[in-house]
């Protein structure tokens, strides 16, 4: 799968398991993407490691039914071997109205897929 296509299927899952009475699958596979070591920083500045932002999600499931991600704007910043970083912009589509956020991301690749090591999220404003 090419980056492009692989970070929008990730956000295609988060998408549906958020938005949807989702199966279980859907949340095994977006988990099974982070590295065990991942972490992020959310747009309001915490930090959430692997452990925490999947027991936040596993509760999550339909919080936003509807929910749907749309990536754009995406930028390879640097790729050295298997590790690659990018930018991108997130639009979270939901209830008639959309919010936006710039994502930082480091991937690395293993075998066929993408692994997620670490991202931050900053708010777009309108």
């Amino acid at each position: 799968m090419d980056l492009e296509g692989a970070i929008q299927a990730l956000h295609d899952d988060l998408a549906d398991w958020l938005g949807s009475e989702a199966p279980d699958s859907v949340f095994d596979r977006f988990a099974a993407a982070q590295d065990p070591s991942f972490s992020m920083v959310t747009t309001t500045g915490q930090v959430l490691h692997r452990d925490e932002l999947l027991t936040g999600l596993r509760a999550a499931r339909n919080a936003q039914p509807g929910l749907r991600i749309a990536i754009s704007e995406i930028e390879v910043l640097a790729t050295d071997g298997a590790v690659t970083v990018v930018r991108f912009l997130e639009s979270h589509h939901h209830a008639g109205t959309v919010s936006r956020r710039r994502v930082l991301a480091v991937l690395r690749s293993e075998r066929e897929s993408l692994r997620w090591s670490t991202l931050q999220e900053t708010d777009v404003p309108d």
